[in-house]
């Protein structure tokens, strides 16, 4: 497989004098085309930090994200709304659906910001909704759909531009176990049967357990890699050596399992 992602040396600093906080400390690593990459770590790990600049959504104070061999600093203004609208998703936490707009209108933001056809934006709307089971709520609006729901909206949202590569910041965390599943399944189809490259951030071993592979973060720096075996290994044994890292985080270590 080929590096879809790289990300090289990448460091974040934030305020000036006995205030500063260094969020990230030259941090690198790189995800394959078609990987499912899972980040976790402890709040104030960097994990977040990282993901967001990754998205451009802040900028770093030194180092490189490159995607498809192309430094993203480098992108000019129409590049990078390119990159942002096109060649990445977003998942957020919270959903961040609109609400005065219907959940198929929220799907189809992504499209008539570009300039999609109707014709094909329908096509594209009926075929994601269906692959994430959610083709009834089209015509209701966020209120008047569950939590899961709004959920897998989003990522339908994320996913209908078929981008690179779709990022993920906690995308369990405002569900409950069931609909935390059932969305991490759906996200596990997409990666399996389209081939999407994910990046996930989460504190849930839960859900990280449907990732190859996991990297762990502890003040800004790599602190543990583990690698799951997909074609042998169940999601409760990858679950499992998941939380002993995560017990030992506290430590200092770089290995990989």
């Amino acid at each position: 497989m080929s590096n879809i992602l790289q990300v090289k040396r990448l460091k974040k600093t934030y305020g000036k004098g006995a205030g500063r906080t260094e969020a990230l400390r030259g941090i690198s690593f790189d995800v394959q085309d078609g990987e499912f990459l899972g980040i976790m770590g402890p709040s104030g790990s960097g994990k977040t930090t990282l993901l967001n600049c990754i998205a451009t959504i802040i900028r770093p104070s030194s180092g490189k994200v490159i995607l498809k061999g192309r430094d993203i600093a480098a992108f000019r203004e129409r590049e990078l709304a390119d990159y942002r609208g096109k060649r990445i998703g977003y998942l957020f936490q919270e959903f961040e659906l609109l609400d005065n707009l219907t959940i198929g209108e929220n799907i189809a933001l992504p499209l008539s910001l570009h300039g999609i056809s109707e014709n094909e934006a329908e096509s594209k709307i009926k075929e994601i909704s269906d692959r994430l089971d959610i083709a009834e709520t089209m015509d209701k609006f966020p209120s008047q759909v569950s939590g899961g729901q709004k959920q897998r909206a989003a990522a339908a949202r994320a996913l209908i531009s078929d981008p690179d590569i779709l990022l993920a910041d906690e995308p369990t965390g405002a569900l409950d176990s069931r609909n935390a599943k059932t969305l991490m399944e759906k996200l596990c189809d997409a990666n399996r049967d389209q081939g999407k490259t994910i990046l996930m951030v989460t504190h849930d071993p839960n859900a990280a357990s449907f990732c190859s592979r996991i990297l762990f973060i502890q003040d800004g720096c790599l602190f543990h890699e583990l690698r799951r075996n997909v074609r042998t290994e169940e999601n409760a044994a990858f679950y499992n050596r998941i939380v002993q890292v995560t017990a030992q985080l506290g430590g200092g270590s770089a290995n990989v399992l």
